[in-house]
């Protein structure tokens, strides 16, 4: 009997976090850095415009449908180089939240989609990179 008080309680006190999860349900768009525009508008560019350095292309990635959600990111390119990153889809997960401000600042370092991958958002980091490169290959074609 003097076991059985201390083992009750251990108990309940495991299970309460269980019963309070509550698992992510849909998407969000993910806060972006600050120097990230917030839409940039998106026009057809004639060939001799596009190799200026001051127009600009909006190309959207495909959507990566993962184990923790579906991610789709949003590429602002200025000539040839990429100006910014924008989540359109990503999970509510707590490591999305603090691992794609990661991913982008790495993005706009490198310039492409070789990356790499944030520590404890493997997952993230995969959906991330895989919508990244699809923009990437679509701004190409």
């Amino acid at each position: 009997m003097k076991r059985a008080v201390p083992v009750l309680l251990l108990t309940v006190a495991g299970l309460v976090p269980v019963w309070r999860y509550q698992p992510s349900t849909g998407t969000a768009d993910i806060a972006r850095p600050a120097s990230t525009p917030a839409t940039v508008p998106s026009s057809p560019s004639s060939p001799s415009s596009a190799s200026s350095p001051s127009s600009l292309r909006v190309v959207p990635g495909t959507a990566v449908d993962t184990v923790k959600g579906v991610f789709q990111v949003e590429v602002t390119f200025r000539g040839d180089r990429i100006a910014a990153v924008r989540m359109l889809q990503a999970p509510h997960h707590p490591q999305t939240r603090w691992a794609v401000p990661e991913l982008v600042t790495e993005t706009l370092k490198a310039q492409s989609a070789h990356i790499d991958s944030v520590s404890g958002a493997t997952i993230t980091s995969q959906g991330y990179k895989e919508s990244l490169q699809a923009a990437l290959d679509a701004k190409a074609s």
